[in-house]
């Protein structure tokens, strides 16, 4: 069976295969020759979001991949959309294509995903993570969208309803105005395109609908994975102490600061964002 990567005018589609590592078909981009890097996006996202990062770290072999259902990654199983399983499946994919990662770049939730990975990996390789997703919904929220979640991705016509509503990109430049960045409209094209792939609204609604930080949250004073945590201070999607919080219970892990940016700095800044990765993982700090 054939399936279908992303067209020629998608962001590094010249760097984009299809790689099948069961369950899924995955979209991988690479770019670069050195160590390699492994890139994860958020949810909701894709390999899009790091176009201008992954060009600018010199040095550096640099793989993203759109998680499962997301972008153009074929979901293989609706059972594995989960923080525990999205974690296994690339480590299975990593070794299937035998990609020695020396380090892991993450993007929300994508950092949570990137912490738990690190510790299924040979050396546990140090974790660099913008605006890292590690707080669980509190309270009756807590409760109540995850099983709202739950209803929406099994019901197929809920799935349909909440596509048309996503599909105007004025409700796109809404939920972007939501995150605290501004980035272009090239930027906010690309997530209207997305936004009207039904599949990637699926893929979000079913990686929501199993998303649980207990075992990572409850397992941060046991990890020994080197981590630095970028933290926007206008990131209105994820709460910027968040990602303090999380690193005081960490033995090796730090947060620096980033001023005048949003949940999406790796969009709104990438040639900061990518010069900081370079030195964290080419120098060690």
């Amino acid at each position: 069976m054939t399936v279908t990567g992303p067209p020629a005018d998608w962001p590094l589609s010249e760097a984009s295969r299809m790689v099948l590592s069961r369950p899924h078909h995955w979209h991988v981009q690479t770019l670069g020759d050195g160590p390699v890097l492994l890139f994860l996006h958020g949810a909701g996202g894709s390999t899009h979001s790091w176009r201008d990062v992954l060009p600018r770290v010199p040095g550096f072999t640099c793989i993203a991949v759109d998680l499962p259902g997301h972008g153009y990654t074929r979901l293989g199983s609706r059972q594995r959309s989960s923080l525990e399983c999205m974690a296994q499946d690339i480590r299975a994919l990593a070794e299937q294509e035998g990609w020695q990662i020396v380090g892991i770049v993450g993007h929300s939730a994508g950092g949570a995903i990137a912490l738990r990975l690190s510790q299924m990996l040979p050396d546990h390789p140090p974790v660099l993570a913008i605006n890292p997703a590690l707080q669980p919904f509190e309270g009756l929220a807590g409760v109540v969208f995850p099983v709202a979640a739950r209803a929406i991705a099994s019901l197929p016509f809920a799935v349909d309803l909440i596509h048309k509503t996503l599909v105007a990109p004025s409700r796109t430049r809404q939920l972007l105005a939501g995150t605290g960045s501004k980035i272009d409209e090239t930027g906010a094209a690309l997530y209207a395109r997305l936004m009207s792939r039904r599949a990637h609204i699926e893929g979000a609604l079913l990686m929501m609908a199993q998303w649980t930080l207990t075992g990572l949250t409850a397992d941060l004073p046991k990890l020994d994975t080197r981590a630095l945590f970028l933290a926007a201070r206008q990131d209105k999607t994820v709460p910027p102490e968040t990602a303090s919080t999380a690193a005081r219970r960490m033995a090796h892990a730090e947060v620096e600061w980033l001023d005048g940016l949003g949940h999406l700095a790796h969009e709104e800044e990438p040639d900061r964002i990518a010069a900081r990765i370079a030195r964290f993982f080419a120098s060690g700090s």
